[in-house]
Parts: C-alpha cells; sequence; structure tokens
C-alpha cells in the first residue's frame, strides 16, 4: 500500500517512517481493498505532555476513513490509530459481506 507521511513543522525521522509503513501494511490483512493513505504528524504547541496527534486517511474504493489520535509519542498515537482504523475496515467488510 502507498503511505504518504507528512510532517507539519519538523523534520520526521526514517524510523518513524518505517515504523508506520510496517503498521498500515498489518491494516491489509484486515480489508485488502486499501488504495493508500495518508499521514499527518502534528505537534501541538500545549504544556501538555500528550502533544503528538497523528491523523490518518485511508482510502478505500468508494470511500475514505479518517482517525485522529494525540499521545505522548508518535509511535503510541500511530498505535492507538491503527487499531481504530482496524475496527473501521473490519466493519465496513462485514458490512459489505452482508449487502451482497
Amino acid at each position: 500500500m502507498k503511505v504518504n507521511v507528512q510532517a507539519v513543522n519538523f523534520n520526521v525521522d526514517r524510523k518513524l517512517v518505517d515504523f508506520i509503513q510496517e503498521r498500515l501494511d498489518k491494516l491489509e490483512k484486515f480489508y485488502d481493498k486499501i488504495v493508500s493513505s495518508e499521514v499527518f504528524l502534528k505537534l501541538e504547541n500545549t504544556s501538555d505532555k500528550e502533544n503528538k496527534t497523528v491523523e490518518i486517511k485511508i482510502h478505500v474504493p468508494g470511500d475514505e476513513f479518517l482517525v485522529k489520535k494525540t499521545a505522548k509519542s508518535f509511535e503510541e498515537a500511530v498505535d492507538l490509530s491503527v487499531d481504530s482504523l482496524e475496527r473501521v475496515v473490519t466493519k465496513r467488510k462485514e458490512k459489505l459481506r452482508s449487502h451482497s
């Protein structure tokens, strides 16, 4: 799957990009029709420890899903987002299966 990672106002390191790619590739086990995904990494300007926001948008035929999570680290936020997306794509797959 094509993954486009965009970091807002900072440079993202290779390890993080690889981690994101790896986690998103696992989504294809749940739903194999994912066309591409966009990942936005943002550092929020708050004094809060949980200031790393990850937005993941995945494109599937005829639809797209957006999940936004904030956590203490980007890895943690990516994990939370992907877990959420797993539930969403599994639900969609079941819905499609029940209609056909």
